[in-house]
């Protein structure tokens, strides 16, 4: 992951300080220790942390377009932009770089907001249009990556990967939202819609927002949705083959990365069959990770050996205690809202494990 902030002005291009866009990532740093930028423009401040994974030598960010004219920071993957970046070049596009990144820049530049269309990913970004005055704002289908905002006493808006990049300005009031408290009692988090913030939101899945110099802040378009309507029919076996060919080029898509990459396996159905996959893709061993419990009944490690063994895969284990609590301060910073779900500490622990190896992991979660 990568963390993106920064600052517009929506009345007047006045100043911004490069020192306060930086703050602002700094908050974020552990979201990018590869790197960082900030960049400027009268009106505007775009900042960035880098976790590098594909062109880790030429896709340094804040990236800025040829002519000067698009400047673009970006959270995230897109999983196609070498399908689009071909369709690009056949319109005339130049590119200077192989990062999925300068395909946002050119995608923009020949399609507008309908970009976000064409891009098949995981994804928030936030791009300025200097001839037209607008910075753009977008996130993924199903909010995969996160994006807060918020508008400022003084007119100007901001926005930033995490909460604690938006509290990092000193003149944002840090009042509780009570209908984000409600929510947070009645579901164990604060939904995708509302923050704990008063005054500060996100910037909903699926939906982008275009900031336009000189115009009142206007309200999120949505440009997906995901729609129940229409039911595939057919055989089992038809259906069950159509499964795993889409699983295929699900997992395959992902996989491409410039770093090592490894799985999370708990032994369940959805992480095996993402193991499974990219065993099959891999010409190497796939390295998995798995947490275990010093409590039987909770411990599930046999099942992801089993699947380890059948696969081949570089497997490496480690038990959490029952009463492992030490993690508690530290899960609520990284969380900067309330979160009840306990599967928050093996998650946590398991992320570690995968960390001293690998730097992406495929997991089954959201399957």
């Amino acid at each position: 992951m990568c963390g993106i902030a920064g600052i517009f002005h929506l009345a007047t291009a006045k100043p911004v300080d490069p020192t306060r866009v930086r703050t602002m990532t700094d908050a974020m740093v552990h979201r990018g220790p590869d790197g960082g930028g900030v960049w400027t423009a009268p009106g505007v401040g775009l900042g960035h942390r880098r976790l590098a994974i594909i062109d880790l030598s030429t896709g340094d960010q804040p990236m800025t377009s040829a002519d000067g004219a698009v400047t673009v920071v970006f959270n995230g993957e897109i999983y196609n932009f070498r399908e689009v970046r071909k369709e690009l070049e056949a319109a005339g596009a130049v590119f200077r770089t192989a990062s999925d990144t300068e395909v946002i820049l050119h995608g923009w530049r020949r399609w507008g907001a309908a970009c976000v269309e064409r891009f098949d990913g995981m994804f928030a970004f936030a791009l300025f249009d200097q001839a037209a005055g607008t910075l753009f704002l977008a996130r993924d289908r199903l909010g995969v990556k996160p994006l807060y905002y918020t508008e400022l006493s003084d007119g100007c808006v901001l926005f930033a990967s995490e909460l604690k990049g938006i509290t990092a300005h000193p003149l944002v009031r840090r009042a509780p939202e009570v209908t984000a408290v409600e929510d947070y009692l009645a579901y164990g988090y604060v939904p995708d819609d509302t923050c704990l913030i008063a005054g500060v939101r996100k910037l909903p899945a699926g939906h982008h927002l275009t900031l336009r110099r000189g115009r009142a802040m206007p309200d999120p378009i949505q440009y997906w949705d995901i729609s129940f309507a229409e039911r595939a029919r057919g055989s089992a076996d038809r259906l069950g083959d159509e499964l795993v060919d889409l699983m295929r080029k699900a997992v395959t898509s992902r996989m491409i990365a410039d770093v090592p990459l490894g799985a999370f396996l708990s032994g369940g159905v959805d992480s095996s069959a993402v193991v499974a996959l990219m065993a099959e893709a891999s010409s190497k061993a796939v390295a998995t990770c798995s947490i275990g419990f010093d409590q039987a009944d909770h411990d599930e490690t046999r099942y992801a050996a089993l699947v380890a063994e059948r696969f081949a895969t570089d497997h490496r284990v480690r038990i959490v205690a029952s009463d492992d609590f030490t993690l508690i301060d530290r899960l609520v910073d990284a969380f900067d809202e309330p979160f009840a779900d306990a599967s928050a500490l093996p998650t946590y622990r398991v992320s570690e494990l995968a960390r001293e190896t690998v730097t992406v992991a495929l997991s089954g979660d959201g399957a």
